[in-house]
């Protein structure tokens, strides 16, 4: 039986900060991957399905984007949970988008070389270009030209002045495989609204508090009551110090209040109805070190 039909996982994998969530919500045109300049925020794999159609295909692909933590060695026992799920979505997509920011040299595409093991075909999409000359991004591009044998294409994109999706989505539908569906096409991510909203409140922790916390901070939600015109959702803050503790709830707890009201703003636009959002922070000692903790957080 002839399959009419392109689908595919698609991993999006670079160094921390190189803009893999960015690029994936610019994608899929919603608010769902989080976005944050620390390094390493995002932690786990997150499915993100984008329905794209080309000229000379008789029906939409089924494009399962991937986002994953950024590439990095470490021996603390969260970050090489989050190497794990980075060289997993690796070894098991159809695609790879390797995202190099334009100022990086090629040593983190080199290092990237090397943990492709099944030398699974892949496109090199250089990020940040934004302020950047036709002239500069050139040169950037014939940097990689020592390596062509290894990547399909390199594609420069422009989040910010960014009208051009088609262009890499084009190049991703051309290089999948022909097969059937594999998700409803109506829905945006296989992930659970539960963790879409833990990643929405910890982007808002970071936005809030900037460098002042570390990034090991995270979210636990313990629970979600939906009624027809109000989300009631109660979750913990969950820090490793006391003084951490302090430092989110703030002064009169006007720290605690803000990043409640940023991350309250983002959980209606996700669920398009009002949001009564409960925060309450909660010391958890070296619960980044622990095998049981890092259990009870949803990592392991």
């Amino acid at each position: 039986m002839n399959i009419d039909t392109r689908c595919g996982f698609v991993a999006v994998v670079g160094r921390p900060n190189a803009g893999k969530s960015s690029l994936l919500n610019w994608l899929v045109g919603e608010k769902l991957a989080m976005v944050s300049h620390k390094q390493n925020a995002t932690r786990k794999r997150m499915n993100i399905i984008v329905m794209h159609k080309i000229d000379d295909e008789p029906k939409e692909a089924q494009i399962v984007f991937v986002d994953t933590p950024g590439l990095h060695e470490s021996e603390k026992l969260l970050n090489k949970f989050m190497l794990d799920e980075a060289l997993k979505a690796i070894g098991d997509c159809d695609l790879i988008l390797f995202l190099s920011p334009i100022t990086d040299g090629t040593n983190y595409y080199e290092e990237f070389l090397e943990k492709n093991k099944k030398k699974t075909k892949h496109i090199v999409v250089l990020t940040k270009t934004d302020f950047l000359t036709p002239g500069e991004i050139l040169t950037k591009i014939n940097q990689f030209k020592k390596f062509d044998e290894y990547y399909e294409k390199i594609v420069p994109i422009s989040i910010k002045k960014g009208k051009k999706q088609n262009n890499i989505l084009d190049e991703v539908v051309s290089l999948l495989p022909y097969e059937n569906y594999l998700f409803d096409t109506q829905i945006t991510t296989t992930d659970h609204l539960r963790d879409i909203y833990k990643e929405l409140i910890r982007e808002s922790i970071f936005e809030n508090l900037s460098d002042e916390i570390p990034y090991e901070t995270d979210v636990l939600i313990k629970s979600v009551k939906e009624k027809p015109n109000i989300d009631i959702i109660e979750a913990w803050i969950v820090v490793e110090k006391t003084s951490q503790k302090g430092m989110l709830i703030g002064k009169k707890a006007t720290t605690i209040k803000r990043v409640g009201q940023t991350a309250r703003k983002k959980l209606e636009l996700l669920c398009e109805k009002k949001v009564y959002l409960q925060l309450d922070v909660v010391v958890k000692k070296g619960w980044t070190k622990k095998e049981e903790s890092l259990k009870q957080m949803g990592y392991v």
